[in-house]
């Protein structure tokens, strides 16, 4: 899990530009917490980020995977779409985030934590 960083105050959208260049050139995968309103990135799978962000305490059912197109406006950057995200238990039964009320907390949250 090389690479994978904790999110936990601000950084520049200039880092996460660097980050995305590293891997996928103009998106980064994310996955948040919507709990402690923190997100790893930095990895190439939203697997690994989760698996980095359960180790350091978050729990399952608040973290949801996302893709940031770091070079599109930020109304546009987020989508929402992983594998992590399906969890019928949760009557999440796609790789989107089905809940509009959850989508509103993680673009919250990834706007207040890159700027």
């Amino acid at each position: 899990m090389d690479g994978i960083r904790i999110i936990r105050e601000k950084i520049t959208l200039d880092e996460v530009k660097t980050i995305a260049k590293e891997q996928f050139g103009d998106m980064i995968k994310c996955v948040v917490d919507v709990e402690q309103k923190i997100m790893a990135i930095g990895a190439d799978l939203h697997a690994d980020e989760e698996a980095s962000l359960l180790e350091q305490g978050s729990k399952q059912d608040n973290l949801w995977g996302i893709n940031l197109y770091v070079e599109m406006p930020k109304t546009e950057w987020l989508e929402f779409d992983s594998m992590i995200n399906i969890r019928p238990r949760q009557n999440n039964r796609s790789k989107g985030v089905e809940n509009i009320e959850i989508q509103k907390q993680i673009i919250e949250i990834v706007n207040n934590l890159i700027g």
